[in-house]
Order: C-alpha cells, then sequence, then structure tokens
C-alpha cells in the first residue's frame, strides 16, 4: 500500500522501520520540525523519525502546522492509500483525517478508552495498573476516541519504569501495525467502537509532579518513581557533602519495615520509610552526574539516616 507515516520520537520509529520491511510504498514521512539543541541552543537536532526516514531513503516534510489549505492540498496530492500516525504531536484536522483513500490509522499506548490523551505510559505505571497494551484505532475528529481495529495487551511488571514499558509497547506496536496494515489493504480489518465506560484521560506529566513525597504508602512512592523513570524522573533531597541536592530517583522496589516518612531505615543499601511501609532505592542521579545504582551512588556519596528528604 501507499502509506504516509507520520510521527516524532524514538517511539515511533519501530513502526515505520517495520511498515518499510513489511514492502509498503512509505511515500512520505511527516514529522515535527528540526528543533534547537545543545546548550546555546545554536544547532538544530532532527526528529528521530526524520533521521530514520532519511536514512531508509524516504520523502520527509515538517510543516509546523496541518490546518493551512495548501499543506492540506500537499498532503492529499500525495494520492496515498492510508496514513499511519504514531505519536506525531500534531492536530490532525478533518480533511487531513480524510485525505487519504483508507483514511488515518494511530497507533495508541494504551488499552482505551482508558488513557486517552498525551501521556498514557507515564499514567499506567503512575496509577498502579496491572497491564496495558498498544491499540490501532481509525482516527477521528475526538481525542483518541475513533473505533479499534486490532489490539495488543502488555502485563506491566511490579517494578517496571516507564522507560522499560516504552521499548516494549513500541516494538509490540510495531508488528501490531504491520498486522492491521495487512488485515486493511485484504479487506479484512474489522473496526469495533469504543465502550463509553472507563474513559481516563493521561494528561501530559506537569513538572510540579516530580517532586516525591515519601508521605504517602510505600506502594504509591514506588510507582511514582517508576512511572516516571527515567524521564522527567521523580526526584527528592539529598544532605551529599553537608548540602542538600536534587536527586533524581530511577529505579525502586518495595521494602518490608517502616519508620518516620523520609528516614533511611536497616536494610539494603538506601531504604527509605514511607508513610505505610518502605521502598528501596535502586538507582539515583545527581544533578549533572551519570545514573547509578545504589551501591556505587553511596561510594561517593555516603548517607545518614536524616539525609534524605
Amino acid at each position: 500500500m501507499r502509506i504516509i507515516f507520520m510521527g516524532t520520537p524514538a517511539f515511533s520509529v519501530p513502526t515505520l522501520k517495520a511498515l518499510h520491511a513489511a514492502g509498503h510504498e512509505i511515500v512520505a514521512c511527516y514529522t515535527q520540525p528540526p528543533r534547537p539543541a545543545g546548550r546555546r541552543g545554536l544547532t538544530l537536532r532532527k526528529s528521530p523519525v526524520h533521521e530514520t526516514a532519511e536514512a531508509l531513503g524516504i520523502p520527509v516534510r515538517t510543516p509546523k502546522s496541518l490546518k493551512g489549505a495548501d499543506e492540506q492540498a500537499k498532503f492529499a496530492a500525495l494520492d496515498a492509500d492510508v496514513a499511519v500516525v504514531v505519536a506525531y504531536g500534531l492536530l490532525l484536522p478533518g480533511l487531513i483525517l480524510e485525505g487519504t483513500r483508507l483514511g488515518c490509522f494511530n497507533g495508541h499506548a494504551s488499552l482505551l478508552p482508558r488513557w486517552r490523551g498525551a501521556a498514557p505510559i507515564h499514567r499506567a505505571i503512575l496509577a498502579g495498573d496491572a497491564e496495558t497494551g498498544m491499540m490501532v484505532m481509525k482516527m477521528d475528529e475526538g481525542l483518541d476516541t475513533g473505533p479499534v481495529a486490532m489490539t495488543a495487551r502488555v502485563p506491566i511488571g511490579p517494578d517496571m519504569t516507564t522507560g522499560e514499558l516504552h521499548d516494549r509497547l513500541a516494538e509490540t506496536g510495531a508488528a501490531l501495525m504491520v498486522e492491521a496494515m495487512a488485515a486493511l489493504e485484504a479487506g479484512t480489518l474489522e473496526l469495533v467502537p469504543q465502550p463509553a465506560d472507563g474513559v481516563t484521560y493521561a494528561a501530559k506529566i506537569d513538572k510540579g509532579e516530580t517532586r516525591l513525597d515519601w508521605s504517602g504508602p510505600a506502594r504509591g512512592v514506588h510507582n511514582h518513581i517508576r512511572g516516571l523513570a527515567p524521564f522527567p524522573g521523580a526526584w527528592c533531597e539529598m544532605r551529599l557533602g553537608g548540602d542538600w541536592q536534587r536527586v533524581k530517583l530511577l529505579g525502586s522496589a518495595l521494602e518490608a519495615g517502616g519508620g518516620q516518612p523520609g528516614t533511611m531505615i536497616d536494610g539494603p543499601p538506601i531504604t527509605v520509610a514511607c508513610g505505610d511501609g518502605a521502598v528501596r532505592l535502586t538507582r539515583l542521579q545527581k544533578a549533572g552526574g551519570k545514573p547509578l545504582d545504589a551501591e556505587a551512588f553511596l561510594r561517593g556519596n555516603p548517607l545518614g539516616p536524616d539525609d534524605v528528604r
């Protein structure tokens, strides 16, 4: 089939590669424009999808908006059978959604209608969900409201981070989209409307959510840490060399025990009491430093019982 691919971050790359490997003709790749990079922002960095498309010899387009009649006409002129959208990042107007013969199909990282919106992977782990998945959905003008074509369920391990789940879902979604496009081409793809019950929204992660609160239950603290790892990263303050410094917490596990919330307790190297139970910190990162496992972190940053808050 003649496919227009629309995506931007690393999450989108496996699907682009899989569709290309499956023999589809990718007539154009739409992605976000290059962004300023480096300390001074003097260089422009292409998106992961942009770089991948160029390596595969696929024409790349980087409009800032698709609302204009000129861009919509250019899109329609590609004469594509279908558009495949995975984490593109721009609003698709109605004339874009209708600008191919078979419509636009989105690879979405949740079990819709749960976690519609911008941050479904983060929100699933933050909420303590035991399962998520990838869905191929035919897009309409609502926010992830279109009918579902295919689903692949993925369990969420008790210590799995957002980064780990992200990578698993990216590969799962790539295989699912190839399967869906094969069925679409054969005329056997069935669309099922989403249920009206169970709708939740995955709002974009706000910086104000990243500060860790030790007074909560250990399970909630643990979900907070793994749900924001590796980006943007939950953080607390630790007294390092006599000064309080911000430290990102990138890995954790539940532990037995307890005590005054925010204090270190006996047990594995860095175990911190919560409002109910305790959490063992397994991976940490100082500002400007590299991520380290707990033992390596302590070798250069000894901590006392009252050095965490």
